[in-house]
């Protein structure tokens, strides 16, 4: 499976989906201006790779920053590494947030109530 490699803009979060290198993060700023159509690919990316996962998928998500349409689709992110888990492979989210950065700490606390999947939440 191809990697899926977006480069990070002011706007918008590097994204780095590489199964071959076991790397699968989204990091940066998150601000779209259609939030939709810059996930998609995403989304679509998640929906391939559920055919034939990694034995164990460790997801990183570092933003530094995101806007509420943003947080609904790491939701989605979120749902379709559960559907991955729930197969018997292993998921382990690692939400990674600023030491100072309560929002961003509440936030991944929040997402990890509401998916059945390991969430670790890490401060740097």
């Amino acid at each position: 499976m191809e990697a899926l490699d977006i480069r990070a803009t002011n706007d918008t979060p590097k994204v780095l989906l590489d199964p071959e290198n076991d790397v699968f993060e989204i990091s940066g700023r998150s601000l779209p201006e259609d939030v939709v159509s810059f996930y998609q690919p995403v989304l679509d990316w998640l929906d391939e790779y559920k055919e034939h996962p990694l034995e164990i998928t460790e997801f990183v998500f570092k933003y530094i920053y995101f806007n509420t349409a943003t947080s609904k689709l790491v939701q989605d992110i979120l749902i379709k590494l559960e559907e991955i888990h729930e197969t018997g492979n292993k998921v382990q989210v690692v939400w990674f947030y600023e030491e100072d950065d309560e929002d961003m700490l509440d936030l991944g606390e929040e997402f990890s109530e509401n998916v059945d999947i390991p969430f670790e939440i890490i401060a740097y």
